[in-house]
């Protein structure tokens, strides 16, 4: 664990701020969810708690088994960063930070479907070429909680109308198994 130097106070409610910079390097947003680890030394750990993860091989599953029928790579993100992903460069991906695009598009909770040019697409990771080309949000108990994701190059065409629904029934599938 790194030390920061910096101190706060726990205030009458129990509360403590976690400084902007923090937030901000770890990309903690207001109405994130951490997980609290302590452990016998007294030290009280702030985990960004993602229930993706918390599924499992699930994901994992689906996004391979979704990946052979499609003929095409699948990846399953939070809303920060991929947790599932298929293809020949699937242990590079895991765990690299979506763009700030991404994040907004998942947001809006509507399916999104690439223009046919290179021009206009989305960056599918803050580092990176790939481009969305396909992206459904997973939707659990009324948050966003992450997406299914088809990725590909400037030179990939568009998915058509099944490869899309496939992606929206993967979304749903993941989101009613997360409610459970």
């Amino acid at each position: 664990m790194k030390a920061t130097g910096i101190v706060r106070r726990i205030d009458e409610l129990g509360r403590v701020v976690i400084p902007k910079e923090i937030r901000r390097t770890q990309r903690i947003r207001q109405g994130d969810a951490l997980e609290i680890f302590t452990d016998t030394n007294g030290e009280v750990v702030f985990k960004k708690y993602s229930p993706l993860l918390g599924l499992g091989q699930l994901s994992a599953v689906y996004a391979e088994v979704l990946a052979r029928d499609l003929g095409a790579p699948v990846q399953v993100c939070d809303r920060d960063s991929l947790v599932a992903a298929t293809g020949p460069h699937r242990a590079d991906l895991l765990g690299r930070p979506i763009s700030e695009a991404l994040q907004k598009l998942l947001a809006m909770r509507a399916v999104y479907t690439a223009p046919a040019g290179a021009a206009g697409r989305l960056r599918a990771l803050e580092r990176g070429d790939r481009q969305v080309l396909c992206a459904a949000p997973i939707v659990a108990r009324g948050d966003v909680e992450g997406g299914v994701l088809l990725l590909g190059g400037a030179q990939s065409a568009p998915p058509g109308e099944a490869t899309v629904h496939a992606l929206s029934i993967a979304a749903a599938f993941l989101a009613r198994w997360m409610e459970e």
